[in-house]
Parts: C-alpha cells; sequence; structure tokens
C-alpha cells in the first residue's frame, strides 16, 4: 500500500511538471506575435510545430529536475538528522 507521504511526493512531482509546462508556455508566448508574423513574408510556422513543444518540454525537464535536486537535498537532511 502507497503511504501518504509517497502520494504527496507524485502529486508534487506532477504539480512541479504542470508549473512547468506552464512557465516554458509563458516564455515561449512573449514576443510570438513578431516571430509568427513577418512584414511582408507568410507566416513562420516553425515557431508552432518547432519552438512550441521545445519550450513546454523544456520547462518540464527544468522544473523536474530542479524538483528531483531540491527533494535529494531534503530527503539527506532528514537521513542526517536521524
Amino acid at each position: 500500500m502507497i503511504g501518504m507521504g509517497e502520494r504527496m511526493q507524485a502529486a508534487g512531482g506532477c504539480l512541479t511538471a504542470a508549473v512547468g509546462a506552464g512557465a516554458g508556455l509563458a516564455v515561449w508566448s512573449v514576443g510570438v506575435d513578431g516571430r509568427l508574423r513577418r512584414f511582408e513574408q507568410s507566416p513562420d510556422w516553425s515557431v508552432l510545430y518547432a519552438e512550441l513543444p521545445l519550450m513546454v518540454l523544456g520547462g518540464t525537464a527544468t522544473a523536474l529536475g530542479l524538483w528531483a535536486l531540491i527533494h535529494r537535498v531534503l530527503v539527506r537532511r532528514v537521513r542526517s538528522r536521524r
């Protein structure tokens, strides 16, 4: 049976991934209008099919990496106190 601590860790990881994806989307959305529509040129669709997924995945990966690092540090502190 899964303990409450493990459930909180799993929920924290999922929440961190969602926040990271949102942060990647927010960073991508800054100035997207200028990158998508250029003066007297056709729209640059690579902004949507290349940059957007990379920013969302990058934000998710960065947030989960940071979460794992913080989790590891906290676990070491708790174990050293015992």
